[in-house]
């Protein structure tokens, strides 16, 4: 080899490092796919193994648990008794599969009595389960305000909940979660329940289409007013015929989920967006074998553009 073809190839050599250092490798130029669950609302009549198995043959890389094989007390499910929470754990481990919330039907809207008490007691044993399977969230949530009942007093109420299972849930990994839901829709309120609860192990999910379908306020401006308590979402999309809500996969509606995707992800969100199919609601949604493998193909295309 002459020296003029080494002298070549060094200055190749170089050039090379040089791009790679300026532009970034081929690898790290290209967008980062996010972290992506789906919730078992969309697949009520699979097994534990066919949840996780589907999971892991379409890149997820974990799942929120809203039931399993249409049980939604999860403490009845045989997967997180004491005596196999151990097989249950060594599964998803090896699995390399997390599980990112536990789905309670936990409602804080409710005035005081039994009916408030129990409720209240099943976010405690949500809590407890979430700490023994390393879940770092458990959802609840608001419905429909009470009627007669002022709503300050039923937003006090919601506050209140919040904040006592946040305080029971102290000194765990566990985060209380409650859900953009039922009638707490709009920025405004949500801003404000999170302000009269706010602790470090309370947070909220962000159902954008829940928020939009209701009150078309914008999800760049949710975003921005609700970030701080944003630690969980539900993704979805859907098409409105008169008042009726018809779920279609990601990007086929009328919501501007992509608005709230890129905000989620340009102002630095670090959780999972969780696909949320409510098969077990809505039995004539298409079948989750089709729905969940095609919101982790959306996704990943919009990441990728």
């Amino acid at each position: 080899m002459t020296y003029m073809q080494n002298r070549r190839d060094f200055i190749q050599t170089i050039a090379s490092l040089l791009a790679v250092s300026i532009g970034g490798s081929a690898f790290g130029s290209e967008k980062k796919i996010p972290l992506l669950s789906f919730s078992t609302l969309g697949c009520p009549d699979w097994t534990f193994n066919q949840i996780v198995d589907f999971a892991v043959q379409h890149h997820y890389n974990g799942i929120e648990i809203r039931g399993i094989l249409k049980q939604l007390d999860l403490t009845q499910c045989a997967e997180f008794n004491k005596q196999n929470i151990p097989s249950t754990l060594q599964l998803i481990k090896d699995r390399d599969i997390r599980i990112v919330d536990l789905g309670s039907s936990c409602t804080l809207h409710f005035p005081e009595s039994a009916e408030r008490q129990k409720n209240l007691d099943e976010g405690k044993h949500f809590i407890d389960l979430a700490h023994t399977l390393n879940c770092p969230y458990i959802r609840v949530f608001p419905n429909n305000f009470p009627k007669g009942l002022e709503k300050d007093q039923t937003m006090d109420l919601i506050a209140k909940g919040l904040h006592d299972l946040a305080e029971y849930a102290k000194g765990s990994n566990v985060s209380v979660l409650i859900e953009s839901h039922g009638d707490l829709l709009f920025i405004e309120d949500l801003e404000k329940i999170m302000k009269a609860s706010e602790h470090a192990n309370a947070g909220m999910i962000w159902d954008v289409t829940n928020m939009w379908i209701k009150t078309k306020e914008s999800p760049a401006l949710a975003y921005e007013k609700l970030k701080k308590y944003i630690r969980h979402t539900h993704i979805k999309d859907a098409k409105l015929t008169g008042e009726k809500i018809q779920y279609v996969r990601l990007g086929q509606g009328e919501v501007p989920i992509f608005e709230a995707i890129d905000a989620l992800s340009k102002g630095g969100y670090k959780g999972y967006y969780s696909f949320e199919w409510e098969k077990l609601w809505h039995p004539e949604l298409e079948a989750p074998e089709l729905a969940i493998a095609d919101y982790a193909q959306a996704m990943t295309k919009h990441f990728k553009n």
